[in-house]
């Protein structure tokens, strides 16, 4: 295999879960002036700039780790499949949290998913640390913040009990 077959594949992996982030920035853009800006915020929220560096730069290592994963493993042929399906689990797993929180507008269902996630998470960094250890640490930074996201989602259901709306409220508050 050429370099730069190897360079498509690497850009490919890294891409993939930027995909759903986009579509997810989307979304979240679409909330943050309306309901978000509504809730009660806890003290250590970090600024919503920060969001779309930070996730970037997650999707791009989760994307590199899948890679070398599928490299060092053999893909779905080999050793990797099973690390490579726990990673289709916890993308989109990552995937559904912002439609819960943003569009939906439900905290307790978002924190529930968010912990999901972050045991998905943790499965599948110890899986790529078996397959490439490079993988697996890169994985540790994507931990750690999916950890602090579901401690700040607490707060928010914390702080905003009743902000949580049931899919009832969401269609009557479109149709006023």
């Amino acid at each position: 295999m050429s370099q730069r077959d190897e360079i498509v594949k690497v850009i490919g992996a890294v891409m993939l879960p930027q995909l759903g982030g986009w579509v997810n920035g989307y979304l979240t853009r679409q909330e943050i002036k309306g309901w978000y800006q509504k809730l009660n915020f806890p003290s250590c929220r970090p600024p919503n700039w920060i969001f779309g560096p930070v996730w970037t730069s997650l999707y791009a290592g989760m994307g590199f780790a899948s890679y070398l994963v599928w490299r060092d493993g053999n893909g779905f042929d080999g050793v990797a499949r099973g690390p490579l399906i726990l990673y289709g689990v916890q993308l989109a797993l990552n995937w559904g949290w912002t439609p819960i929180f943003f569009k939906l507008h439900n905290l307790k269902w978002s924190l529930v998913e968010l912990g999901a996630l972050s045991s998905a998470v943790a499965i599948t960094g110890f899986a790529f640390f078996n397959v490439n250890k490079v993988a697996g640490y890169l994985f540790i930074p994507y931990f750690a913040w999916c950890s602090f996201a579901t401690w700040l989602n607490y707060k928010f259901f914390e702080l905003n009990p009743e902000s949580t709306a049931t899919i009832e409220e969401i269609k009557e508050n479109k149709k006023k």
